[in-house]
């Protein structure tokens, strides 16, 4: 009888599918295009964006650094986050995610930022921002960033991922109105 190997096939369970490769290889494409960097200042996704656009070889060519935010003290401390803001808003809100971007863009060398602060579930939403509510911002060096606030189905992972894959759309959007 002869045994036969069979290649045990990877977790992907957290991994990020196709989609999100291409959506990472499209937003490195057209920065790398405008010789442009981006930097990521992530809450609710944990990193997952810049997870996402280190998976593309040479990334480092338009791929500066991510910040992964998850506190306050971390949003204030690594971002430069306004205590009034936080106070007033909570961290799930357009004025918070429009100052993150903008102190990512600041703490770095990146000309590009996205910034995302979400309830990703099961647990922590409220009647005003319930679970699947994530805001996002995405900047420009010497601009003002646009904010939006997006509401998305499914467990904590559904909506994270969501959020990685509106991000980075955005990313694109931002960069093709230049």
């Amino acid at each position: 009888m002869r045994k036969t190997s069979r290649k045990a096939r990877p977790d992907t369970r957290h991994r990020s599918p196709v989609t999100l490769y291409r959506l990472a290889e499209a937003v490195g494409s057209a920065l790398k295009k405008r010789g442009l960097m981006l930097a990521t200042a992530e809450s609710c996704t944990g990193g997952w964006i810049a997870e996402a656009v280190t998976m593309i070889s040479g990334s480092s060519e338009w791929f500066e650094r991510g910040f992964v935010t998850y506190t306050y003290i971390s949003k204030r401390e690594m971002l430069g986050v306004n205590d009034a803001t936080l106070g007033r808003h909570g961290a799930v809100a357009e004025e918070v995610v429009r100052e993150m971007a903008e102190g990512a863009l600041a703490r770095s060398y990146a000309q590009v930022a996205v910034a995302v602060s979400g309830v990703a579930g099961p647990g922590g939403g409220t009647p005003e921002k319930p679970v699947g509510t994530v805001c996002f911002a995405w900047g420009m060096k010497d601009g003002k960033p646009r904010s939006e606030t997006k509401r998305f189905s499914g467990d904590r992972e559904a909506v994270r991922k969501q959020s990685v894959e509106h991000a980075l759309r955005g990313v694109l959007a931002l960069l093709a109105r230049q």
